[in-house]
C-alpha cells in the first residue's frame, strides 16, 4: 500500500476520532470518516504495546494493510479509516485477521456487496 494512502499526522487522527463513526467487534475498532472530495481511501493503524513486542505489532500492521489491499475493490474510496487492534489479534493469523476486518467493515456498511454465483440467491 502506498504511503500517501496512510493517515500519519496526529491532527488527521484526532479529526477522524472526533468526527468519524466507530464500529467494533472483539478484535478491532474501526473509525470511518467520509470525505467526498477524496479519490482514494486512507488508513491509519493503532496497535498498542500491550499486544506484544515490536515484531508482533509490525506483523499485525502488515496483515491489516494486506487485508485492506485485498479488499480494495470492495471498499468505498472516499473514506478515511482508523483501525485499532485489540488483544485477541495478537494470536490470529492473516486469514483470521482478514475475516475479522471484513466482518467489522460490513457492520460499518463500507464494503460493497460481492456478487458470487454460489450464494444460492441470497445476499
Amino acid at each position: 500500500m502506498k504511503k500517501e494512502f496512510r493517515v500519519k499526522k496526529n491532527k488527521d487522527f484526532q479529526q477522524i476520532f472526533k468526527s468519524g463513526q466507530s464500529v467494533a467487534n472483539r478484535q478491532f475498532v474501526v473509525y470511518v470518516l467520509r470525505k467526498p472530495e477524496q479519490t482514494h481511501f486512507r488508513i491509519g493503524l493503532s496497535v498498542s504495546k500491550k499486544l506484544g513486542n515490536a515484531v508482533t505489532r509490525n506483523q499485525i500492521k502488515r496483515y491489516v494493510r494486506q487485508a485492506f489491499h485485498e479488499l480494495e475493490d470492495q471498499l468505498q474510496h472516499s473514506n478515511d479509516y482508523i483501525i485499532i487492534a485489540r488483544k485477541p489479534v495478537a494470536d490470529m493469523n492473516f486469514h483470521e485477521i482478514k475475516g475479522s476486518l471484513t466482518h467489522v467493515l460490513k457492520i460499518a456498511k463500507v464494503l460493497k456487496l460481492q456478487k458470487h454465483g454460489n450464494n444460492g440467491g441470497k445476499k
